[in-house]
């Protein structure tokens, strides 16, 4: 099968040089590139560190002059040449690197004509611009992993992408994966989850988190176990029926103590959370907490002055 072609399109006004090889080396992954451009005003000073770069890695420089102070014309520059391709079919996808949102809208255009949108920019892009592509990889992650197969001694570490996906949402998502699998009667390999979860989440790479490999990843998690059979990695729920017990008798015994004024279901919610903080309500075929503490024959749930109240049921 042809390898996929892609157009790369770098907003030089707010990525660094730094970064080229990192984005040149990340495309390999998903193709061969075609078009290598880079926008900004090569007449400002700022722009002689790039020099060497362009000419090293064969990037065609677009020239734009900053006509009107305030308005950033090589972002009206780069959305122009990026139609431009698009309509000469020349290409299946496009990488777009910048840190700025407002390409958010050219990414969803791009992806509505069928194009697979690889998105690349600091830990500080908006959500939005995130969402709107394919794929989108954070480079100072690139660099940090550059960086850790040298020999050379980082002095400065990283900063922390503050826009990462938290583990107890992507672990969530992985729960309605196996269980709807499981459903159908089917099982769960590695591949589908790496591939709904990167639909799911366009930024999601396990890199973020320290890792190498998806694989590993999930394996640390608490709640899931892998099996390899033949070539094939399979995902499951772990087993502990004593866990369920356990959190019914500890429900139960709360709402007791409570004697007639029973316990906020917000705050029983917390303290099972804290003290059972394995227990995930979705392994045992729940939707919710609600739909769990309803199940529980000796509790029901009632509504007092808009509040949800977790009760003993009265005995018949």
């Amino acid at each position: 099968m042809d390898e996929k072609r892609y157009a790369v399109l770098i907003d030089a006004d707010n990525i660094s040089s730094k970064y080229i090889s990192s984005i040149l080396d990340e495309m390999t992954k998903y193709g061969a590139i075609t078009y290598k451009r880079i926008y900004g005003d090569w007449t400002s000073p700022q722009a002689g560190k790039w020099k060497t770069e362009l000419m090293e890695n064969s990037i065609t420089p677009i020239q734009q002059f900053r006509n009107t102070v305030g308005k950033n014309a090589t972002d009206s520059t780069l959305i122009i040449d990026a139609m431009d391709i698009l309509y000469t079919h020349s290409v299946d996808g496009f990488c777009i690197v910048s840190s700025d949102g407002d390409f958010t809208r050219l990414a969803s255009r791009l992806r509505e004509s069928g194009m697979d949108v690889i998105g690349m920019g600091e830990n500080k892009t908006p959500r939005s611009f995130r969402a709107a592509c394919s794929v989108f990889t954070d480079l100072e992650l690139l660099l940090e992993q550059e960086d850790d197969s040298s020999d050379i001694i980082v002095k400065e570490k990283p900063k922390k992408a503050h826009n990462i996906i938290r583990v107890s949402k992507i672990e969530n998502a992985i729960i309605e994966i196996i269980q709807e699998n499981d459903n159908k009667g089917k099982q769960t390999d590695l591949g589908e989850i790496g591939n709904r979860l990167q639909k799911k989440y366009s930024d999601f790479d396990v890199r973020n988190y320290g890792y190498s490999s998806l694989s590993t990843f999930i394996n640390e998690m608490d709640g899931f176990k892998t099996n390899k059979v033949n070539d094939t990695v399979l995902v499951s729920l772990k087993e502990d029926d004593n866990i369920k017990e356990q959190v019914v008798r500890y429900a139960v015994n709360s709402v007791k103590s409570s004697g007639i004024s029973g316990v906020e279901l917000g705050a029983l919610g917390q303290r099972i959370h804290s003290d059972y903080p394995k227990f995930k309500v979705k392994e045992y075929g729940y939707s919710t907490l609600t739909k769990f503490i309803s199940g529980i024959k000796e509790l029901h749930i009632e509504t007092k002055d808009n509040r949800r109240v977790v009760m003993l049921r009265k005995k018949d």
